[in-house]
């Protein structure tokens, strides 16, 4: 099954241009991918992907429609389903890991933060969408643990040069979030 790209974020497609050779040979790491969606776009643009998630169906389901991608348009761009845990206590999946950008879409695990930042390369990208604590009013989540307060991803990414940033309630479902496009500055993070 083929996911359209009309099913990418917003975020995403209208952002596409920023993927260009600061991606390098790094690829993008599409984290708790879900159905792919977003990292099925990009894979479409002939741009490498590695689809992360602990969902083994949910990626089964992404691989089929990477190699459907593949076969139709005759890319070139490599791609990888990674099974991982990402909340795994005492442990760090991403370390010694290095990518051109990280898309995180409607996932929030606060541990991973630095982490995510530390495993974008020089120059590279994030590009985080999720909901905010005013979520609640329009459905789910309703934890305050996976909803993030206000400014937080900003301030998650203080020191980052911000190409894109906005927190509160967009339509088509009604739903309160925050999305940030910022590219690194600093080999640290």
């Amino acid at each position: 099954m083929s996911h359209s790209i009309a099913s990418a974020s917003e975020l995403l497609l209208e952002n596409i241009a920023l993927f260009d050779s600061t991606i390098g040979d790094h690829g993008v790491l599409d984290l708790a991918c879900g159905n792919g969606r977003n990292g099925l776009l990009l894979l479409q643009n002939n741009i490498a992907v590695i689809f992360a998630d602990n969902n083994r169906a949910a990626l089964d389901e992404v691989e089929c429609s990477a190699e459907l991608l593949k076969r139709e348009n005759s890319l070139t761009a490599s791609y990888e389903a990674w099974e991982v845990d990402l909340e795994q206590e005492g442990t760090n999946p991403l370390d010694g890991k290095h990518y051109g950008a990280v898309l995180v879409f409607n996932y929030l695990h606060r541990p991973l933060l630095p982490a995510i930042k530390q495993v974008i390369t020089q120059a590279g990208l994030i590009f985080y969408e999720t909901f905010t604590v005013h979520q609640p009013k329009f459905g789910r989540p309703l934890n305050p643990d996976y909803l993030l307060k206000e400014n937080e991803l900003l301030d998650a990414f203080e020191g980052w040069e911000v190409i894109d940033y906005f927190e509160g309630v967009k339509p088509d479902p009604e739903r309160a979030v925050a999305s940030l496009i910022a590219r690194k500055q600093s080999p640290d993070g």
